[in-house]
């Protein structure tokens, strides 16, 4: 029993040293925000995210292959109608729609290398990092034969309307350690639980995922508003009618005025 006592000990030990040299080259995140709440009020023109950090290491730094750092920031994924557009008897009017299961409606990458030196793309299918895989379109694809190009004019828009963005050779890494970047949120943000996501890469694989999240609400008078148009929406109709006839009475005024003053 003794024999058998020691035998089962000196295997534990050998286990934990196995464990102890399998998570020696460990890298790990420990990422930052400038803030972690943002509110959208009347005069809302936008908000700057720093997002900063470390990597934690149980090890020396690898040799093996620079580090390199992704960093995205994504809103809420709903699901987008996608229209297209066509002539139906000389008049331009959407013939013809595609669903897209979950498509982010804010979507930002930043990257310390060119995006496809820095992660396989089995990875980026894996991980779903890159603009096109961040985009959910697998019902669609089934029930429409053209979905991959109404992704694409999808992404297309949005971009145009900077709401996706690639940033390429924006995240700074100090002695493959310390990591920043900012990125511009747009002034027509959409209320919700945003995330900040964080990979480290290594020879385009991915060594560690970390995400953080960012509340995004309106407060004030925007969330006064916009809680009334929800739960009351009869007065809410209302409100926006009496405010309408008071500035035009008042513009009206105001013309008078100056005309016969």
């Amino acid at each position: 029993m003794r024999l058998f006592l020691t035998i089962l000990a000196f295997g534990f030990l050998a286990l934990s040293g196995m464990a102890t040299a399998q998570t020696t080259d460990k890298e790990e995140v420990v990422l930052g925000l400038s803030q972690n709440r943002v509110e959208i009020t009347t005069d809302f023109d936008g908000s700057e995210i720093l997002i900063f950090g470390a990597v934690k290491r149980e090890g020396p730094i690898p040799t093996s292959a620079p580090l390199h750092v992704l960093v995205t920031l994504s809103g809420p994924s709903l699901p987008t109608v996608v229209r297209r557009k066509g002539k139906l008897f000389g008049i331009w009017t959407n013939v013809d729609s595609v669903t897209v299961d979950k498509a982010p409606i804010f979507y930002a990458v930043a990257t310390s290398a060119p995006f496809e030196e820095m992660l396989s793309q089995s990875n980026d299918r894996r991980y779903r990092v890159s603009i096109e895989r961040a985009i959910l379109s697998i019902g669609a694809k089934v029930a429409h034969a053209e979905a991959e190009d109404y992704v694409a004019a999808l992404v297309r828009i949005r971009e145009n309307q900077e709401k996706y963005i690639l940033l390429e050779d924006t995240v700074q890494v100090d002695q493959q350690t310390l990591f920043r970047t900012r990125i511009q949120m747009p002034p027509d943000l959409t209320e919700g639980e945003y995330q900040a996501r964080i990979l480290l890469t290594r020879d385009g694989q991915v060594i560690a995922d970390h995400s953080s999240s960012i509340d995004v609400r309106k407060v004030g008078l925007e969330r006064f508003l916009f809680t009334l148009s929800r739960e009351q929406p009869v007065i809410y109709g209302l409100l926006a009618l009496a405010i309408a006839m008071v500035a035009g009475w008042g513009a009206s005024a105001i013309f008078r005025l100056l005309r016969y003053g």
